[in-house]
């Protein structure tokens, strides 16, 4: 399975797209795969309790899914992290 990412977890992996050997039944099995094969992922993706981010973004065939949505093995998958920044307008 491909997975492209995006943000802080290209320092992870190294690359946009990466691929994961595994046969996942769900979207959570394919954020687990995905931090073990990339245990630098863990923070950006999980947080101190080991529960998903709530403004981490997963796509699975362009359409936004849930943890428990099922994830076909041939399903193109984008990863995207907790996002932050931003300039705060003081005028």
């Amino acid at each position: 399975m491909n997975v492209t990412v995006y943000g802080e977890l290209r320092a992870a992996t190294g690359s946009k797209t990466v691929e994961l050997d595994v046969s996942p039944e769900t979207v959570a099995n394919v954020l687990t795969a995905f931090i073990d094969a990339y245990p630098r992922a863990r923070s950006d993706i999980l947080d101190d309790a080991g529960e998903v981010r709530p403004s981490v973004r997963v796509m699975v065939d362009g359409e936004r899914a849930d943890l428990g949505d099922d994830c076909p093995s041939d399903a193109t998958v984008q990863l995207f992290p907790a996002m932050q920044g931003g300039a705060k307008d003081e005028s």
